[in-house]
């Protein structure tokens, strides 16, 4: 007989008991012994149909090819850029793969990135050794121009932009800050000092209390924004982009 032990948006820690029996399927961060399910990580259900799945509520960010991110430029090469990705490895921009413009043989590179900047990119290669390439040639990606960075649990990410970037929408809408969220954490926020100071204090509320319920509620009261505007609560699939075009 198969039954599961836990309910929709049950915090849970590694090891612990999801389902017993074989009518059950294990998602993400989980994992089956025998005819049991258990979970790999801390985090919260999530229960669909025949399958379990946890969202991860800790641990680092992971590199993926394909992955929007925002990173510093922590050195210049003699052919690009290093920048740090907010995790335990470095990534690479190649000059073909930051601007279009031809640049010369020798030509000096801070005159386009330089140490401190920030870039929104797009990781275009992760070896098995974790040797990380990143690409600005693709819509969206650029330089960081103004306004604050800040840093977030890269796990909260979905939750901070919301289904369909309801979240993200919401925050631009109460605010008039333009969001941009990095898959790694990073999140650059752009707009008056008082919408920037508005904003983050909002998206800090959200990591906070990511595995709450009624979340929506909350964020709609403490922003006097009608409920019926705002998605109801869930937990999406990442998103990078949110407000910023």
């Amino acid at each position: 007989m198969s039954n599961i032990v836990v309910e929709n948006r049950d915090i849970v820690i590694p090891g612990d008991l999801l389902a017993e029996g074989m009518d059950y399927i294990p998602g993400d961060f989980t994992f089956r012994e025998d005819e049991k399910i258990f979970s790999k990580v801390l985090g919260m259900v999530s229960v669909s149909g025949r399958v379990l799945k946890v969202t991860a509520l800790s641990g680092p960010y992971l590199p993926k090819i394909g992955d929007k991110i925002i990173a510093k430029v922590t050195d210049v090469l003699m052919s690009g850029w290093r920048v740090d990705t907010n995790t335990a490895y470095t990534a690479v921009l190649n000059v073909r793969d930051a601007t279009t413009r031809f640049v010369r043989k020798g030509e000096d590179l801070t005159g386009i990135l330089d140490i401190g900047d920030f870039l929104v990119c797009k990781i275009s290669n992760v070896t098995s050794q974790n040797l990380i390439d990143v690409t600005m040639k693709e819509p969206g990606l650029k330089k960081v121009e103004g306004g604050r960075i800040m840093r977030i649990n890269c796990n909260k990410v979905p939750r901070v932009i919301g289904k369909k970037a309801s979240m993200i929408q919401l925050i631009k809408d109460a605010t008039g800050v333009e969001i941009t969220v990095g898959q790694n954490g990073l999140v650059w926020l752009r707009g008056s000092a008082e919408g920037e100071l508005k904003a983050q204090e909002v998206v800090r509320m959200i990591e906070q209390r990511a595995h709450e319920s009624g979340l929506t509620d909350k964020l709609s009261k403490f922003l006097g924004v009608p409920k019926r505007e705002i998605a109801p609560d869930t937990v999406p699939e990442p998103v990078v982009e949110g407000g910023e075009q």
